[in-house]
């Protein structure tokens, strides 16, 4: 393997390397009934496989040998095993746990029969190493001597050292599929108890490491680490794989591929994508990292540039081919996937390329060709700073920051509060406590659960637990601080980020020291090593640097790297009256000067409240000490250290006496230094009151609120420490618990949803929401047991939950759950792959006022068309709730609502789902009627957007017949006008304004019912007024008329016959109009011709002006092409036609107006290759002067009309895939 690591990374240095597409599309296509995957071993298993992919691998072998086969001829250079969930934990759903090694060995046993077959071979047989290295370790010591070799295609040499042998010049690589399981390690499955984990990591890594090894066994080459939404899943992932490394002596390649869950390029678990590497960076022999899934292509690229820009590794991508359309399918043609993957290349960002769900061989076979002779991304250098993480990274850098704050008080031993909260269990007050560092500026938060009367190990895991499900405190780095060994490894076993860990020393010796050190690596932590050794503490500059040196020597030599050691030469009490401790402080200092020139690239760290110990009780003296200490020890070159920043004053604004009696203590200018600040602290203790002046409370400015904006303030920042005082307002103001909750509570979840929905709240948050919500309804249902509509019930509200049949994906399944629960409603969650019958029994059994089914799979779909026509023949009008991502508002109203009388709603996330919940549990029939008429609505469009296409020839005889006048003669010259913004301030559309800032709604006052959408508006139009005083603005159109008619479908020019082919709907809802059609055959008619373009005179230097100054612009380039329209040539254009638009969807169109203008001479902008306009904020098209043209969308067109039009273009038929890909009807 340590062979194949080098290859494989010297080919990515010499070309992009091909990934194989989707396994899970092709199975689909392939049209496999639950016989296939039963097969004649499982046709009695009492578990429905169907669905169960990887169980193909034993029941119909043949089907996965061909999809590899597929992709090979396609131009793979690298294929992934069946088996994604060929796992212990995943199998578990599907009864089959016990042969999860079986499917994932002979999986690799497949893909690596077909790549045999094609090219290079893979040598080492990992199952004889096994059994020969297992013999070398036996006791009685025995040696093996079977140096069997595996027989070679052709007879070629091999050997047992991993080296490859060919049988022709390609080499197809075999990569072990491991998938992230549906369970995760950060993220609580049930909110009520945020520290339970359905799976822990020993058990996810043991589960991971049967996988890899049968994978290994069965002849994979290196293992994939694929779709990751949990950083925490994939350091079990490689912790395991570290672990065969240990006991095989390997080196065993891994690509990790992560998923992100929304447009903010966060994870599922709301980390950042460059924290997530950073998190999994430790791992020494990572061939790649990259994307998969989440998106299509175009969505992911600022992603892999984000990634390419700094990861030290090749980049992989392999999207989606696109998002599921309404129906759950895949739009994306083969030509568009590849073409973008091609401009990524061409912009050098990429290091392998391939495809996921919806990909299939065509794909495939476009990228490869699309990349053919591009030359791979250059892998960046991997520098020598320490970087840590929690859900967002943080670089320690003396050369970017000056100092890292570490917050100490969320250590039992340092604060009586916090230890209280622990002791008590008052987790969520625990964690108020470690916010509050925060806010005070720590970045890194030390977590030490040392106290004789706790089980340490235990509130470590369950505190880490908490953090997790608490963004504002999991965005910060964790410390895990313990002098207890498993206390620390279950702090890092349930934290996702990459912690330090404080701490290691040599008290114990060199092997203890050692062990410790080589399992903190496979974990991934950082970490703080103490000036102890066998003798004990180093108090003197002599032994912390002798200490320090001898520490990091042993830890180099085990390639520990010297960037993520941390010492900690001890900072002791000073000022104490004893001789030996007045040069404390001193030689900290001097130790940390001596590492920092002596030990290249190791960082310094210490406790500062140590320092002054011996001045308890007078925090004035104590902040001041802390303050001047940190002065010296930073300029000295203390990269970090573990202080309460509230305790900290300025040193320039610390008074003269004080500072100069604190200086001469710390740095021991004379023996009378101590007796001179003893005194004068004695006479600042006697001069400070008896009350503590308390910081500034802003309970008076929150009181100043209405209540419902303190109750939305809570519920949006997950902060229930002021409901007892609003929540019982709330109720006197609006009388009963009922209209508190329907009201201000339920207003605040919408809020909460259109946040999310933004992208500007994540998943962790929505559910720290939802537990403030829980919280809230706990304090009304006290004040009166029962709201109006539970008091017939003597109960809460009943929602049934399942995943469909078939699917064990349940994390979205279960946060519903939490949310639903925690607004009130006692959530039945059946699990995963549930039957319609289990469903039903469940229903009639608790008679729920709701349904919920949720599928992330497409043979999901047919399960919920099932549940539908189940209900409807028990006559049943219990309204179902669909969610997951085959899913959608068009499919349920198209698919699912038509099968059954009563309600099936589409759910979307888990904070409208809670709405939506709340509003059918009200029983409220108007409600009802009104989503039933809108899901008419949509199936009335979607039917006629739909409707079978009409043959291209005939809807040609079709077209509709328009009249013509006469018109004036037509002089053919261009104009140039340059437009003043006060002309056309009345035709800006501030609704495309909002959309470009990210805010949702359908029209623009329903995106102003967002108050930073309003304010956002506000801005716009002053920063818009400002620029027009200064004549920051240019805005200038060029345009020409010409005589035009029509031939066929194309409009011509009769100046010199240049033809501008147009496309014909071939929808009869559209009457089979193209273009071309509002011009007469002899008679000319005008056309206008512009490019319109608006632009700052001078860039601004600053970012967020910037981006102002492009919206603005884009928007004024769309109002002076609509005054062109309606004010030029006396009006009498009907129409004003943009390339790349539903009418006119052909973007190279632009090609033709641009060189019948000159308009990259005339006016200063240009063409891309890929017919962008430069500045972006232009607008090019054309203008219609018949009086009957309107708008109408070409919508899908054949492969006739597509052949057609081509032609007509003077194309290729590629070209015109990738031009029009998103039109063409794929059943044609």
């Amino acid at each position: 393997m340590e062979q194949t690591f080098k290859d494989i990374r010297n080919l990515l240095a010499q070309r992009i390397l091909i990934l194989d597409g989707a396994m899970g599309t092709k199975i689909q296509q392939f049209g496999l009934s639950a016989e296939h995957f039963h097969g004649k071993r499982f046709a009695s298993h009492p578990v429905s496989l169907a669905g169960n992919n990887d169980i193909l691998c034993l029941t119909a072998p043949d089907v996965v040998k061909d999809i590899h086969r597929l992709y090979i001829e396609a131009g793979a250079d690298i294929i992934a095993t069946n088996t994604f969930s060929s796992n212990q934990i995943s199998q578990q759903e599907y009864g089959c746990a016990d042969i999860a090694a079986e499917m994932a060995r002979e999986g690799a046993r497949l893909a690596r029969q077909v790549a045999d077959a094609f090219g290079g071979q893979r040598t080492t047989d990992f199952r004889a190493l096994k059994a020969r290295l297992g013999a070398k370790a036996s006791k009685n010591g025995q040696q093996t001597t079977d140096n069997r070799q595996r027989s070679m295609v052709n007879g070629q040499r091999s050997t047992v050292n991993g080296q490859w042998s060919m049988v022709n010049e390609r080499r197809i690589f075999v990569a072990g599929s491991m998938g992230p399981t549906a369970k995760s390690l950060s993220l609580a499955s049930d909110m009520s108890k945020p520290a339970h984990r359905s799976v822990s990591f020993d058990e996810m890594a043991e589960a991971y490491r049967q996988q890899a090894e049968a994978l290994l066994e069965g002849g994979a080459d290196f293992l994939l680490l694929e779709t990751c939404y949990d950083a925490l899943n994939t350091k079990a992932a490689l912790y395991a794989i570290s672990d065969i490394n240990r006991r095989f002596h390997r080196q065993i390649p891994v690509m990790v591929s992560v998923t992100i869950n929304d447009r903010s390029g966060r994870t599922l678990t709301g980390q950042t994508l460059w924290a997530f590497y950073t998190s999994i960076s430790h791992y020494p022999y990572l061939l790649s990292f990259g994307l998969n899934c989440s998106f299509g292509v175009t969505d992911l690229r600022p992603f892999v540039e984000q990634l390419s820009a700094n990861v030290p590794l090749p980049i992989s991508i392999y999207p989606n081919a696109g998002l599921p359309n309404q129906m759950g399918e895949y739009d994306e043609l083969p030509g568009f996937t590849a073409q973008h993957l091609r401009e990524m290349a061409e912009a050098g960002l990429i290091n392998i390329a391939g495809g996921c769900c919806g990909t299939n061989e065509q794909h495939i076979r476009a990228i490869a060709d699309a990349l053919h002779n591009i030359e791979p991304r250059t892998v960046p250098a991997k520098d020598d700073r320490l970087r840590v993480s929690g859900l967002e990274p943080l670089l320690i850098d003396r050369k970017t920051q000056n100092f890292t704050n570490v917050g100490e008080r969320t250590n039992v031993a340092g604060s009586r509060r916090f230890a209280r909260l622990i002791a008590e269990k008052q987790y969520d007050e625990a964690l108020a406590v470690a916010r509050q560092q925060i806010e005070g500026g720590a970045t890194v938060i030390d977590i030490n659960m040392d106290d004789a009367m706790l089980d340490s190990q235990q509130e470590m895991q369950t505190f880490c637990r908490h953090i997790s499900g608490e963004p504002a405190v999991g965005k910060a780095v964790l410390m895990i601080d313990s002098s207890d060994w498993p206390t620390i490894l279950a702090g890092l076993k349930n934290a996702q980020g990459k912690c330090i860990v404080n701490s290691i020393s040599l008290k114990a010796g060199e092997q203890d020291f050692l062990t410790k050190a080589t399992e903190l690596r496979r974990l991934g932590a950082a970490v703080v090593v103490m000036a102890f050794d066998e003798e004990g503490q180093a108090t003197t500059y002599e032994r912390k640097i002798a200490i320090a040196r001898r520490a990091y020597n042993l830890l180099t030599s085990i390639g520990f790297p010297p960037q993520d050691i941390i010492f900690d030469v001890n900072i002791l009490s000073v000022g104490t009256g004893i001789e030996e401790h007045q040069n404390y402080g001193v030689d900290f200092i001097r130790a940390v000067e001596w590492i920092k020139q002596n030990l290249p690239h190791a960082k310094t760290s210490g406790g500062v409240s140590n320092l002054s110990f011996a001045f308890r009780g007078n925090n004035k003296v104590r902040e001041a000490m802390h303050s001047v200490f940190l002065y010296h020890a930073i300029r000295a070159g203390l990269d970090m250290a573990i202080v309460n920043p509230s305790m900290l004053q300025v040193y320039d604004d610390i008074e003269p006496d004080l500072l100069k009696a604190v200086e001469d203590v710390i740095l021991n200018t004379d023996n009378e230094a101590t007796e001179r600040l003893l005194n004068l602290a004695d006479e600042l203790k006697a001069n400070t009151p008896a009350t503590v002046q308390k910081v500034h409370d802003t309970t008076t400015d929150r009181q100043s609120l209405p209540i419902e904006e303190r109750l939305k303030y809570a519920l949006t920042k997950g902060d229930s420490s002021h409901l007892a005082e609003d929540v019982p307002e709330a109720l006197m103001k609006y009388g009963q618990p009922i209209k508190v909750i329907e009201g201000p509570l339920m207003e605040a979840m919408e809020h909460i949803g259109v946040l999310f929905g933004e992208g500007k709240m994540f998943l962790p948050q929505v559910v720290r929401s939802a537990q403030v919500m829980k919280d809230a309804v706990a304090i009304l249902t006290a004040q009166d047991s029962s709201t109006p509509e539970e008091a017939d019930r003597g109960q809460k509200p009943c929602i049934v939950l399942a995943t469909a049949n078939g699917d064990v994906h349940d994390i979205g399944k279960n946060i519903v759950g939490i949310v639903l629960a925690c607004n009130g409603f006692e959530v039945v969650d059946l699990g995963v792959m549930v039957p319609c019958e289990t469903i039903l029994e469940a229903t009639l059994r608790h008679k729920p006022v709701l349904v919920g089914i949720s599928g992330l799979i497409t043979p999901s779909l047919k399960e919920m068309e099932k549940l539908c026509e189940t209900f409807q023949k028990e006559h049943l009008d219990v309204p179902i709730l669909v969610g997951g991502a085959t899913t959608s508002a068009v499919h349920t109203a198209v698919k699912l609502a038509p099968l059954y009388d009563g309600l099936v709603v589409y759910g979307g996330d888990a904070s409208q789902t809670s709405v939506l919940a709340k509003r059918l549990s009200s029983g409220s029939a108007h409600f009802i009627e009104q989503m039933k008429t809108e899901q008419g609505q949509i199936r009335d469009a979607y039917n006629e957007h739909h409707a079978p296409l009409t043959p291209y020839e005939e809807a040609n005889k079709l077209r509709p017949q328009y009249h013509w006048q006469n018109s004036e003669s037509i002089n053919g010259q261009w104009s140039m006008v340059n437009l003043q913004c006060e002309a056309i301030l009345s035709l800006i559309d501030w609704r495309m304004f909002l959309l470009f800032w990210g805010f949702k709604g359908e029209t623009l006052t329903q995106l102003l019912t967002n108050p930073e959408a309003e304010k956002t508006l506000h801005e716009g139009k002053r920063f818009l007024e400002s620029c027009m005083e200064k004549d920051l603005l240019k805005v200038d159109i060029l345009y020409k008329v010409e005589p035009a008619i029509r031939q066929g479908n194309d409009i011509v020019f009769t100046e010199d016959g240049q033809h501008l082919p147009m496309l014909r709907s071939q929808s009869a809802a559209q009457h089979y109009r193209c273009l071309a059609d509002f011009f007469d055959e002899e008679q000319p008619s005008p056309v206008g011709l512009f490019v319109v373009t608006a632009r700052p005179t001078q860039e601004s230097a600053d970012e967020t002006e910037r981006l102002m100054m492009h919206a603005l612009c884009a928007r004024l380039a769309e109002a002076a092409a609509e005054w062109l329209s309606s004010s030029m040539d006396n009006g009498q254009w009907s129409m004003r036609v943009a390339f790349g638009y539903a009418t006119c969807p052909d973007h190279s169109l632009k090609r033709i107006v641009f060189d019948r203008l000159q308009a990259e001479q005339k006016m200063n902008v240009s063409l891309t290759d890929h017919y962008s306009i430069q500045p972006s904020t232009s607008v090019c098209g054309l203008l219609i002067s018949h009086p009957e043209a309107t708008y109408f969308p070409v919508g899908r067109i054949d492969q006739e009309q597509l052949k057609d039009y081509c032609r007509r273009r003077g194309i290729t038929t590629e070209e015109g895939e990738s031009l029009l890909s998103k039109y063409i009807n794929h059943s044609s």
